[in-house]
């Protein structure tokens, strides 16, 4: 009877260091992507009509002076150095950050809306960094983006939508990750500073939506809320 009794307050205190010692859940601050499966458009079946009979020549018509055009063709701009991919994850005990250093992509813009596409975004993964060496190698590994099978990781951008709040606009688009492709849609605040477009969008997405399932440490397990952090910077080609 002693025993139990000094080994129900142990257990409640053992409980009470662990629920203290918890980080805080950064995904839980942040805008949570929309996540959802790309729908495969069918391709319509045709059927074949008989050629019409051709029509009687006509004479053509005086050719007309074309009308003078004062619309501008769309601008292409394209990520500079500047740009920063990053992310934050973490665990029961904490977080980590780190990103990606190559990273290359693209897109246009005819008047104050996207131009015709593509606008793309391609991420090495091998370029993966972190706040730790012995992570960086673990996050490089088949537990996680698994590189050497996934060496790279592509946005194409499809919809931008201006929302409440200056300069705020909702992004979408599909994102091919860890061999899946699903469509995300996010939020971003977009401007324009000397000649150049800064977008920058922070929010969260599920890793086990893309097939990153590698749970951790029993006593300390991987949260499933990925940080996501762009600031990208784009000048005119």
């Amino acid at each position: 009877m002693k025993t139990t009794k000094l080994i129900l307050p142990v257990a409640a205190l053992a409980s009470a260091l662990f629920l203290c010692n918890c980080a805080e859940d950064p995904s839980e601050n942040v805008p949570a992507a929309g996540v959802t499966e790309i729908e495969e458009v069918e391709t319509p079946q045709t059927t074949t009509e008989p050629a019409a009979e051709p029509a009687p020549e006509a004479s053509a018509p005086e050719p007309k002076a074309a009308a003078p055009t004062t619309t501008a063709g769309p601008v292409a701009y394209t990520f500079t150095e500047e740009s920063k991919i990053e992310f934050v994850g973490s665990k029961v005990t904490g977080s980590h950050g780190g990103g990606f250093e190559k990273f290359s992509g693209k897109f246009r813009v005819a008047g104050d809306q996207p131009g015709q596409g593509p606008h793309t975004i391609e991420i090495d993964m091998t370029s993966v960094w972190s706040d730790a060496e012995k992570l960086t190698g673990h996050l490089k590994s088949p537990d996680f983006f698994d590189v050497e099978k996934f060496p790279t990781s592509a946005f194409m951008l499809t919809s931008v939508e201006p929302t409440e709040g200056a300069d705020m606009f909702t992004l979408s688009g599909e994102l091919d990750l860890h061999g899946m492709k699903k469509t995300i849609t996010f939020p971003a605040k977009i401007t324009m500073k000397d000649g150049k477009v800064h977008l920058d969008a922070e929010f969260s997405i599920n890793r086990k939506d893309f097939g990153i399932v590698y749970a951790g440490k029993a006593d300390d397990l991987i949260r499933d809320g990925v940080v996501m952090k762009l600031a990208m910077v784009a000048t005119p080609e």
